[in-house]
């Protein structure tokens, strides 16, 4: 699988366009913003985008989704219960029309070979969601290197948030490599040992 890391829109959330390299069937995460950078790096992968997926509503994650969806004809997904907040123009969400599907705890969704396993990740937004491919995993604004993301915009729950990281993702393994929202990638192993908010219940 190719992972191609574009830091987009006012913020530099993290972009990931994601390529089967047998089929080209690319899917692209969090498009924030400068869709044209986005597009024109699909272009020179030779990507054929299948959809967009969304870890949460805010807007740094969802301000180049239109241009994106519109210029390659494809559906885009999120958590119901962030598009709640989208509809009611709730601070810091992004503004968007309803979307073609939704995603929730356990969905699997494929593009070419790869299979997407969906994980509901409350805490910094309802309707957070994670997204586990083979030995890797996209957390968007829940898990960062050595932190978290935050909880006080309308929706965000520290308790959630901890609970979150804690029963769904330290489980997925030591080895697993995970791409944050925003910043450095890192692993399980570094944020199960060194991240300060985690339960200390977790070191060895």
């Amino acid at each position: 699988m190719v992972i191609k890391i574009i830091p987009a829109g006012i913020y530099g959330a993290n972009c990931y366009v994601l390529m089967d390299e047998d089929s080209k069937e690319a899917v692209i995460l969090d498009p924030g913003g400068d869709s044209d950078i986005i597009i024109k790096n699909i272009e020179t992968l030779g990507g054929k985008p299948k959809y967009i997926l969304l870890t949460h509503g805010h807007v740094d994650h969802v301000d180049g989704v239109m241009d994106i969806k519109d210029k390659y004809n494809i559906p885009y997904y999120i958590n119901k219960e962030d598009e709640t907040f989208i509809e009611k123009g709730t601070y810091i969400y992004g503004r968007l029309p309803k979307a073609d599907g939704y995603l929730k705890e356990g969905d699997t969704l494929t593009f070419g070979k790869e299979k997407i396993q969906c994980i509901h990740t409350p805490g910094h937004t309802p309707g957070g969601m994670c997204f586990l491919i083979g030995d890797k995993v996209f957390t968007g604004d829940t898990l960062f290197q050595e932190s978290i993301g935050r909880t006080d915009f309308e929706g965000g729950n520290y308790n959630e948030i901890i609970s979150s990281i804690n029963n769904r993702l330290i489980p997925l393994g030591d080895k697993v490599e995970v791409y944050p929202g925003h910043g450095p990638k890192t692993s399980i192993l570094q944020e199960r040992t060194r991240n300060p908010f985690l339960n200390n219940s977790f070191l060895l």
